[in-house]
């Protein structure tokens, strides 16, 4: 497989966030078929003390790449960090080593979850405060150990 040359990956605008949580609950829906948001969502919006609002979400870096035990996470053909759920044992080493807390868990499945990159949060936001950029997987990548984030 040749190694993907770009990656889309969520943008996100705090000035147009109102903070109505949409985008959380579309994202639930993709991962586990319910609007709860929350916990079910790869995606979260937090409201600062200031009334601000920032994004936290997986960024596509690939640093858990090689922290997965049995090889369940890699990089797809399009360049998104994929966890492989038919692989993962669920031990939870990703979501632990993530440095800035994208890849979640849930108490309701064994296998973590991460942003997949596919768009519905950017659909289901009414202010337009989410946007897929394509950018390169050079910009964004972090190797570790020995599968250089590939």
């Amino acid at each position: 497989m040749a190694k993907p040359k770009t990656v889309r990956i969520l943008r996100f605008y705090g000035e147009k966030c109102t903070g109505c949580l949409e985008c959380e609950r579309a994202c639930s829906m993709v991962h586990f078929r319910t609007r709860e948001g929350g916990d079910k969502s790869a995606i979260r919006i937090i409201k600062e003390n200031d009334g601000s609002y920032r994004m936290n979400v997986c960024d596509q870096c690939g640093l858990c790449i090689d922290m997965c035990p049995v090889g369940a996470i890699y990089r797809r053909e399009n360049g998104v960090v994929w966890l492989d759920r038919k692989v993962c044992i669920g031990c939870q080493a990703c979501v632990g080593f993530c440095p800035i807390g994208g890849m979640r868990r849930s108490s309701i499945r064994i296998e973590p979850f991460k942003c997949i990159s596919c768009g519905s949060c950017v659909r289901a936001c009414p202010e337009d405060a989410l946007e897929l950029v394509e950018v390169e997987v050079e910009d964004v990548k972090e190797v570790v150990y020995h599968k250089l984030g590939v």
